[in-house]
This record gives C-alpha cells, structure tokens and sequence, in this order.
C-alpha cells in the first residue's frame, strides 16, 4: 500500500526567470518592431532549452507570421484588383484607354484601405512590442491576446 494513493499533486509552478532569461525574452519582443519575424525567430532557435524564452519568442514570432500574411494577403488582392480594373478598362478597340477610366475609384478605396489597415497594425506591434518587453523584462508569463496559448502550448509550459 502506498502513502501518494489519495493524494493529488498540482504541478508546479514556473521557475523564477533568471536576469538572461528575461534580456532574450524582453529582446525578442523589442525586435518584432524592426526586424518583424527574424529576430524573434532568431532567439526562439538559440535559446528554445529556456521556457520563459521560448514562451515569449514564440508569441512574438506568432505574431509577426499572422502580420505578415495579411499583409500580403491584402497586397495581393489590392494588387489583383488594380490589374483587373487596367485590364478591363482598357479599349478593345485599339484606342488607349481613358485615364479616368482606367483607374477606378474602387481601387483608390482599396488602396486607402490596405494602408490604413497596415499603420493600425504597425502600431499595434509597436504597442505590443514595447509592453510585452517590459512585461518580459519584469520576469512576468504574460500572453498577447489570442496568442498567449498557442505559444504556452509551443513552449510547454
């Protein structure tokens, strides 16, 4: 008979971070804002052994991967759409086309939108970078929004 039968364990809780820990996490978070999905994917591989960083790296690089594919999600569609407004604008009957019809006041909407879109999201990895870094910095296990599990789940914690 064992004495553990009836007892449950929780787990434990994380380990402080030591000052190394919290500089890499605190720098992966600092560099999404000038080197987007590089340098938090730089320390992600070199320093994946450490929890704290892997956690906060791999949020940072999240992200920076999300950013990135609307970002050329939606400059592929603008792009798309400007062509087909050139393309179907253009004369068929070897005339040049009309500059006032060859560029469509849909496509300066777009436009308008597709860069909007892309400040809004540069400052929010601005604000996200230096808060997460500070957070980081203070030894804190703080998750982006949304994010925040997908990278406990990475990092195992």
């Amino acid at each position: 008979m064992s004495v553990f039968n009836n007892q449950t364990f929780a787990p434990a809780p994380p380990l402080e971070p030591s000052q190394d820990e919290k500089a890499y996490a605190g720098l992966a978070h600092a560099l999404m804002i000038s080197t987007w999905w590089v340098g938090p994917l730089i320390i992600l591989l070199i320093k994946r052994e450490f929890r704290f960083v892997k956690f906060h790296a791999a949020q940072a690089l999240i992200w920076e991967v999300i950013f990135s594919l609307l970002y050329m999600g939606g400059f592929l569609v603008l792009f798309g759409s400007m062509m087909s407004a050139a393309l179907l604008s253009a004369g068929h009957d070897g005339k040049p086309p009309n500059p006032q019809q060859a560029f469509p006041i849909i496509s300066v909407i777009l436009f308008l939108v597709f860069w909007a879109s892309t400040m809004a999201c540069m400052v929010l990895t601005f604000v996200l970078g230096i808060m997460f870094c500070l957070k980081a910095m203070r030894g804190e296990w703080k998750g982006y929004p949304l994010i925040g599990e997908w990278a406990k789940k990475i990092a195992g914690v």
